[in-house]
């Protein structure tokens, strides 16, 4: 064997696992199919601007390990998500904060905006809520497609709701995005490690598995068994993406659109990742903008977020029991393990099992 580890994809999970196998003396290939490493937190340069490929990628964490761990490879930038809600042309003020309930009720105190939450939920009949229809008054059901009877209450606890008016979305002691973008980051993570792109690691399996002790696996674990269960459901993401000769389109990263006649689910304005400037700080002249549509997957198309739900559960329990009969191969990240993981979870979960295994 010519390798101890082949990890395929070079997304956070693979990259991690790599640089901490390549750091205790093991020799690793890391493979992607696509043409650049980074997986779905790859960015691009547009009129110097850092595009974020395959959607928003904000990094927050409470964990200080995972944080010291990743800013050895990258500085951070200041950047707070705040995003904004447009709802048929009234703009709101994201999370949900005083900010939002004194324009949609007119409250001005957390004790009067409190009341009349408490008020609503009466009026709904709601106790302890079981699923979205219940948790939420009004939900964007076009973001995943399903009635929201049909979807665990835990998809939308995810959404902060405060009595302050603090409108920072992610309520964590470290926050930002990375200064030179994803890509930078990840390179600088695979430093001195071999990686071959544009490698389809299931239409070669055979003979790439033949190069290596072990295989450390990212990809959808359903495709790695040949769909032979059935398919695990995913919602997918479509961007239009477009440069505008014009220094500001919206003046904030992400405005959502939560009405049901908009066809997009959010607008991103790249450059406000960044403040607006280039690396020597001065005021870009144009900007990049992507409109996100949430669509089912289909084969072909990229899986984005797994549909948590009772069936779709059991099938990738199914698949587990297979994944863990498989000899020498380690399943991990977000397709393999048919999970929503936020950034900092995918690097601990990295960091975890090279602890475990190395």
């Amino acid at each position: 064997m010519k390798y101890d580890y082949l990890v395929v994809g070079s997304g956070l999970y693979g990259a991690v696992f790599a640089r901490e196998a390549a750091d205790r003396g093991k020799k690793v290939l890391v493979i992607d199919k696509r043409p650049n490493v980074a997986g779905n937190i790859y960015t691009e340069t547009v009129e110097g601007i850092y595009v974020h490929k395959y959607g928003a990628h904000i990094f927050h964490t409470n964990d200080t390990k995972v944080w010291k761990y990743i800013t050895r490879f990258a500085e951070f930038n200041r950047f707070t998500n705040s995003p904004v809600a447009n709802y048929h042309g009234e703009l709101y003020s994201l999370p949900f904060n005083m900010y939002t309930f004194n324009k949609m009720w007119g409250v001005v105190t957390p004790e009067e905006a409190a009341a009349k939450i408490e008020e609503q939920k009466k009026e709904a009949g709601i106790t302890e809520p079981k699923n979205l229809e219940e948790q939420a008054i009004s939900y964007t059901e076009k973001q995943w497609g399903r009635d929201c009877k049909d979807l665990p209450a835990f998809i939308i606890k995810r959404l902060p709701v405060r009595l302050t008016f603090d409108n920072n979305y992610f309520n964590a002691l470290y926050q930002g995005i990375p200064i030179g973008g994803y890509t930078k980051l990840v390179e600088h993570l695979l430093e001195g490690i071999e990686v071959r792109l544009n490698t389809d690691y299931l239409e070669q399996k055979e003979e790439l598995d033949k190069l290596a002790e072990t295989v450390v696996y990212t990809g959808p674990i359903d495709a790695y068994f040949g769909y032979s269960l059935g398919a695990l459901e995913y919602r997918s993401v479509r961007f239009e993406t477009e440069v505008l000769d014009q220094p500001n389109f919206q003046g904030n990263a992400a405005v959502n659109y939560t009405d049901a006649e908009t066809p997009w689910t959010r607008i991103i304005e790249h450059k406000w990742f960044e403040f607006g400037k280039d690396e020597e700080g001065n005021d870009l002249p144009k900007t990049v903008i992507s409109r996100e549509y949430s669509s089912e997957w289909k084969p072909g198309d990229e899986p984005y977020y797994p549909v948590n739900d009772e069936k779709n559960g059991a099938l990738y329990a199914e698949y587990k029991r297979l994944a863990d009969t498989e000899k020498n191969v380690i399943f991990g990240g977000r397709l393999a393990e048919y999970r929503y993981y936020d950034m900092d979870a995918v690097i601990a979960s990295a960091l975890r099992k090279s602890e475990e295994v190395l």
